[in-house]
């Protein structure tokens, strides 16, 4: 573990040899699939997927589904690429949901290169014909279980559901560090909390944490339809724009992930650290109450720019680039060989409240669960 006490603004990083450059001139892939050369390139890929892209038929922007700014570091990686490899990447501001209507909506003509969020939503995708084969550099060192066998989806890091608040308004109010999901319940929590609908994979994650945590299960969501309702009634909002809001102590608490308020508190220059506090919860029965969701990619298919794409996707698993989300407290998938900063809660705090579902039945169950709690619970 490397010390890290201080404050940290997110930062790029250069990424020299995150692709090696071959120089060779031969038969090479693409913007559009076809064959052909104009000078430097790139070797990508894991296994049978090695190839070689050309930079001539890269594009000024490429665009990936939920690389955005303000979410996971993006913003650093995505300069760092485009530093090493003249390749700007949007700013492309929608959750997993949104991405996967929106890419559903062109599947005749696709206007992204990849999509990028919750590995669920992205198996959705598959399972819609709407993605293709591609396994990044590096592809061998993620878990067999946040990988499909076919190259589809790769997860590229994960994300666990956690409570920030702000501990200075909790001890004007009064009120102890939350422990379980039922610590939100006092009214002084609900009148100024937020958190997100699970139309989102962070706000899918969030009730399938509270869910776990109150008894229920991917057949039962009755105890988080009935959660939502107790704390609707005590003014808690749902919304996806509340860190602003949260800096200026318009809310005291929100729902999110580890990484979010970690972030918040060790890179936001706009609040003191000392008055932001990140906890994992569970259930007041002992069960556990922090869903691990992971987040990954899958190339488009008959999307634009497979080549520059490809370069892009093996950066992202590159340890230049796994490195970057850890400037953010994001977990990588890549974790077990890279220094974690010492910031994040202990493995001990993790292996208490953290659990993981059966990926593959959630994938099956994702929709209707949603259109259920969200119905039920009106929102």
């Amino acid at each position: 573990m490397r010390k890290t006490t201080r404050r940290r603004f997110v930062r790029a990083t250069t990424a020299a040899g995150a692709a090696g450059i071959a120089g060779c001139a031969g038969m090479l892939e693409s913007s559009d699939g076809t064959n052909s050369s104009s000078g430097e390139t790139y070797e990508v890929g894991h296994g049978d997927y090695q190839t070689t892209v050309d930079a001539g038929n890269f594009p000024e922007r490429l665009y990936v589904y939920a690389v955005q700014s303000g979410w996971s570091n993006w913003p650093a990686i995505m300069k760092s690429f485009e530093e090493t490899y003249g390749v700007a990447l949007n700013d492309d501001d929608r959750s997993s949901g949104e991405a996967l209507k929106d890419l559903r909506s062109h599947a005749q003509n696709p206007t992204h290169s990849a999509y990028n969020g919750g590995y669920t939503y992205g198996i959705l995708a598959m399972q819609d014909d709407l993605t293709r084969a591609y396994k990044p550099e590096n592809w061998d060192t993620v878990p067999d279980k946040l990988k499909s066998d076919n190259g589809h989806m790769t997860a590229t890091r994960r994300m666990t559901t956690a409570v920030t608040y702000r501990k200075d308004i909790y001890e004007e109010r009064g009120l102890d560090e939350p422990e379980t999901w039922e610590d939100l319940l006092h009214p002084d929590v609900t009148k100024d909390l937020a958190l997100q609908t699970p139309t989102a994979a962070v706000g899918l994650a969030s009730a399938l944490s509270i869910n776990n945590a109150r008894g229920g299960s991917m057949d039962d969501v009755q105890p988080v339809v009935d959660y939502y309702e107790k704390i609707q009634e005590g003014g808690a909002e749902f919304t996806d724009n509340f860190l602003a809001q949260f800096t200026k102590g318009e809310y005291a608490t929100f729902v999110r992930y580890d990484y979010s308020g970690l972030n918040l508190k060790y890179n936001n220059a706009d609040i003191d650290e000392e008055k932001v506090g990140v906890t994992l919860l569970k259930g007041k029965n002992g069960n556990k109450g922090a869903f691990n969701q992971p987040y990954g990619f899958g190339m488009l298919k008959g999307a634009p720019n497979p080549g520059a794409c490809k370069l892009f996707m093996d950066y992202v698993l590159s340890k230049e680039g796994q490195k970057q989300f850890l400037d953010a407290y994001v977990r990588p998938i890549r974790a077990p060989e890279l220094e974690m900063p010492d910031e994040f809660p202990s493995q001990k705090t993790y292996s208490n409240a953290e659990f993981q579902v059966d990926y593959q039945r959630l994938v099956a169950k994702q929709s209707d669960l949603i259109d259920e709690i969200e119905s039920k619970a009106g929102l």
